[in-house]
């Protein structure tokens, strides 16, 4: 990565750095796609286990399952809806830079 940050030789050309570029904003875009997921489950543990759980033991009892089960699909289904509207507005606001710059 330190080549990266090097200015471009002769050998390097234009399409190569947008290259690059590209290749970084890419794994920056999948860390932080995992650092939310992460995110997502440990709020959803906290969450469920706070709402379904009255007594903490060392089974779960039918009604519980059911609340956890319930309320994990309710927070993925909302995280999917979320994550659907903001790429689909990310790919708008990119078309429209692409256009913009045309």
């Amino acid at each position: 990565m330190s080549d990266f940050f090097k200015s471009s030789s002769s050998s390097s050309s234009p399409s190569d750095m947008t290259a690059k570029k590209e290749a970084v904003m890419n794994g920056v875009r999948s860390e932080i796609a995992l650092a939310s997921a992460q995110e997502l489950i440990n709020k959803t543990n906290e969450k469920c286990f706070a709402k379904c759980i009255a007594k903490p033991g060392t089974s779960l009892s039918g009604s519980e399952e059911t609340c956890l089960s319930r309320c994990l699909e309710r927070y993925l289904e909302t995280f999917n809806i979320i994550s659907k509207t903001y790429s689909a507005r990310l790919s708008r606001e990119r078309e429209q830079r692409q256009l913009n710059q045309i």
